[in-house]
This record gives C-alpha cells, structure tokens and sequence, in this order.
C-alpha cells in the first residue's frame, strides 16, 4: 500500500466511521477500487480504527472525563455510575461474538462487494423508517435505558457485516426504540470505545507475539492514521448536529445508490 492510497483510505475511514453509511462497507470498497490486497488491510483497518477512537475521545473529552470521574471517585451510586453500566450492559452482544464468532465474522470481509452491497441497502432502510417513525412521535423521546442498552448493543453486533453501517444501526435502532435524538447519538459513539480499543489492544499483542505479520509500511500507517483522526473529528461533530436535526434521510439515499451500484458492479 502506496502513501496515497493510505491517504484515501485513511479519509474514507476517518468520515464514514461516524456518518451512517459503514466505513468498513466503504473500505471494501476503496481497497477494491484501488486493487490493495493482503493482510496489511487487516493491519491498517486495526490503525485506522484506533485513530477514529482517538477523535471519539477528543470531540466528547468533556463527557468521557465526566464518566470517569463520577464513576472513579465515589462509591455512591450516581447517573455517571449508571451511564456506564448501560455502555457495558451494551458491549454484551458485541463481546460474544468477538469472544465466540471471530473468525466467522472476518471470512466476510474480502469476499467481494455484494454483502457490502445487501448491508448498505439494509443500512438505507433502516435510517429511513426511524426517521419516518421519529417524526411521526408526539413526544420528543426518553433517555437511553437498560432495555434500550442491549437492544442496541445486538443491532451494534449486527454491524460487524461490512456494509452495515455501525453508527447507522445503531442510532437507528435507538430511534426506533423511542430514545431522544441528541442521547443516542451520544450513548452511539461512546458505546464503542472499549470494544474497538480492546479489539486494537488483542491485536497489538498478537503482533508482539508474531502471529500477525504484515507488509504495510510507517509511511502509509502514519498517513493513514492522521487522515482517519482528523477527518474523523470533523465527521463526529458533524454527525452529531446532522441527528439533532433529524436530516437521515439523504444518508439513507446516499446508502441505497452506493448499495445498488455495488451490487450491480458485483453481479455484472
């Protein structure tokens, strides 16, 4: 992988990681425009990954630091200590099938761009039924609850197929579940920050132990890490006003076309 290509990935990964429309669906994509092949795509996809992490933390600091601090610095009880239970009653799907169905879930990738195709189709149809029911509601929506938790923890399990969009899924599922628009956007990308960081941390391991090599070089890691950081903090904020103001209808549209055009480019 060439320095550029590390770049445009790197770009697609940072903007799609929070704009419903599946970063890893659009990673197949990219590597299949590009002809990039290998185990260095497993490599830069755990980089990239890390790096749009990094601009979770960054762009909601305040909210993490807040989490942290009521839940590490009293043993009372309290709404922080209870936030973070419904994150951790959420990861539960998530935690096992990465704990019993990893393998199954990476044979999907690589295997061409009619399953990213299917899922982004899935993904289109999913934003606009919440955001079709979400305007028909009289009531402005309640706080995410344990029930709400777990329901969009398996719709979070779900998205691991490429071309199912995670932040699509799982705000949609929020939504559709009566959350408030600007909770779930939130509960969304802070719900995935200790699976992806436990993901990258079991990988860096498995380098330290030699049971995954790859070719990819610093360059095109390093360019590949920045363009995901930077575009990502741009796209998290960014996502965040997009629900508040409920405008997921033109994501939906924008998933169908990509879809449609994946499948016939697979198909014909």
């Amino acid at each position: 992988m060439s320095w550029y290509e590390a770049l445009i990935l790197g770009i697609v990964q940072g903007l799609t990681e929070f704009l419903p429309v599946s970063s890893s669906g659009h990673l197949e994509i990219g590597q299949a425009l590009l002809g990039t092949a290998g185990e260095e795509n497993l490599t830069f996809a755990v980089i990239v990954h890390a790096a749009t992490v990094l601009s979770t933390l960054v762009i909601l600091w305040y909210e993490v630091a807040r989490l942290f601090k009521g839940t590490f610095t009293t043993l009372q009880w309290n709404a922080e200590k209870d936030y973070v239970a419904k994150i951790f009653v959420s990861m539960i799907p998530v935690f096992i099938v990465g704990m019993f169905f990893k393998d199954q879930v990476e044979s999907f990738f690589g295997n061409g761009l009619l399953l990213v195709g299917i899922c982004l189709l899935i993904t289109a149809l999913l934003l606009a039924l919440s955001e079709y029911l979400q305007k028909k509601r009289q009531n402005a929506g309640h706080e995410v609850g344990y029930k709400d938790a777990i329901i969009i923890g398996i719709a979070q399990a779900c998205a691991v197929l490429p071309g199912l969009s995670r932040s699509g899924t799982t705000i949609a599922t929020g939504l559709l579940c009566g959350v408030k628009k600007e909770s779930v956007a939130q509960f969304s990308f802070l719900m995935v920050l200790i699976p992806i960081m436990g993901e990258a941390f079991l990988d860096v391991l498995k380098f330290a132990k030699g049971e995954m090599v790859s070719d990819l070089g610093v360059v095109p890691a390093l360019v590949g890490f920045f363009a995901a950081f930077l575009t990502g903090c741009f796209a998290c904020r960014f996502m965040i006003e997009i629900v508040r103001r409920q405008r997921l209808v033109w994501f939906a549209l924008y998933c169908a076309i990509v879809g449609s055009v994946a499948i016939f480019a697979e198909v014909f």
